[in-house]
């Protein structure tokens, strides 16, 4: 056998075992939830691409139509890093639905450096190729970082190769975005009540249950839109709708990274606070409710003030999400029948309305 055919067998071989780490994880996974590492899925991708193709790194970009971002779901030896939809080879290579490759980036003009003056991390060659769904559309790029022999990326060998793993991985995300479409609010585009029950569940639920020295504090802020009838009555369903994504924006400019947003149903909207206690969120709940009071949501040339009740709750982990829920939609019951455009948190005497 010569070396040629000695290479093409290891490379199989390689690509062999990390085809089944992922079958083995899959087949012992969990009987109550599945394997629901996404980022470990992931992860298993760009291991496979860096290997196909000899790389030292390979990392695999989600483009985020919604928000304009592209975002790094799992990359070998790099954080996860979140990037404008039209910046660097990434970006190039989704604009020109075609693959990019450079073997001297820093002499690049679409080469992005900040990472490397960052890290001190070297790069010499990049290699960037496009995923699809099944229709044709674009949801991703695939993305290899330095080639681990000399000459750098061939852009028809190198390509091949990788879009073995860059069709793997489009298949997977393209199932991922439709669990994401399925658990997002259409209107406005926030996480629906699913994607809210999944989010306690995967990220604040275990903020709130870790070893007491490293224990997180989350709370909730239910708010609602005060008179929104009057509002569809007196303007029309259209300007309703868009006085919905007024909120929605203003409450999602409003939080933190950490924090989130969702449309409970209708005109009810709950933000869940990372790393806040009671008096904390009641502090937020009371500097969005200012925010609504004075913004304005224009419609069709017609401008339309509104203002916002709230309830706030320190969230415990020892009863289920509803129990939390419930606790906040009770103090914002009492915010709406004791005069609206208010904040209500509970004290040891009862409720208190909380003052500027």
């Amino acid at each position: 056998m010569n070396t040629g055919q000695t290479d093409k067998s290891l490379l199989f071989d390689k690509t062999l075992d990390i085809m089944e780490e992922l079958y083995d994880k899959m087949s012992t996974a969990d009987e109550e939830g599945g394997w629901n590492d996404h980022f470990g899925l992931f992860h298993l991708f760009a291991d496979l691409g860096r290997t196909l193709v000899e790389a030292d790194r390979c990392s695999f970009w989600k483009w985020d139509k919604i928000n304009h971002k592209l975002i790094t779901n799992a990359a070998v030896g790099v954080d996860k890093i979140i990037i404008d939809e039209n910046t660097g080879l990434v970006g190039r290579a989704i604009t020109e639905r075609k693959p990019v490759v450079t073997n001297d980036p820093y002499n690049c003009p679409d080469f992005n450096s900040s990472v490397d003056k960052e890290t001190g991390y070297v790069t010499k060659s990049i290699l960037v190729i496009p995923c699809f769904n099944c229709k044709g559309e674009m949801i991703g790029a695939y993305q290899a970082i330095n080639k681990l022999t000399d000459e750098g990326f061939d852009l028809e060998r190198d390509v091949r190769r990788l879009s073995l793993a860059a069709v793997v991985c489009g298949i997977t995300l393209e199932a991922d975005s439709f669990l994401d479409d399925s658990q997002t609010d259409k209107l406005t585009k926030l996480r629906n009540r699913m994607g809210l029950h999944s989010d306690y569940k995967s990220k604040y639920l275990k903020l709130m249950q870790r070893p007491e020295e490293d224990k997180v504090s989350v709370s909730i802020i239910m708010c609602d839109i005060d008179h929104f009838k009057r509002v569809n009555d007196t303007y029309g369903h259209n300007a309703g709708d868009a006085v919905l994504e007024h909120v929605a924006r203003n409450l999602k400019e409003s939080v933190r990274e950490s924090d989130s947003v969702y449309r409970w149903g209708g005109e009810e909207f709950i933000i869940f606070l990372a790393k806040a206690n009671l008096d904390q969120a009641a502090n937020v709940a009371e500097r969005i409710r200012k925010r609504i009071e004075a913004s304005v949501c224009t419609f069709e040339g017609t401008d339309i003030k509104i203002t916002m009740s709230f309830g706030v709750n320190e969230m415990t982990p020892d009863v289920p999400v509803e129990e939390n829920i419930k606790v906040a939609d009770t103090r914002l019951y009492i915010a709406k029948e004791t005069g609206r455009n208010q904040v209500i948190k509970e004290t040891i005497e009862g409720y208190e309305k909380v003052e500027s």
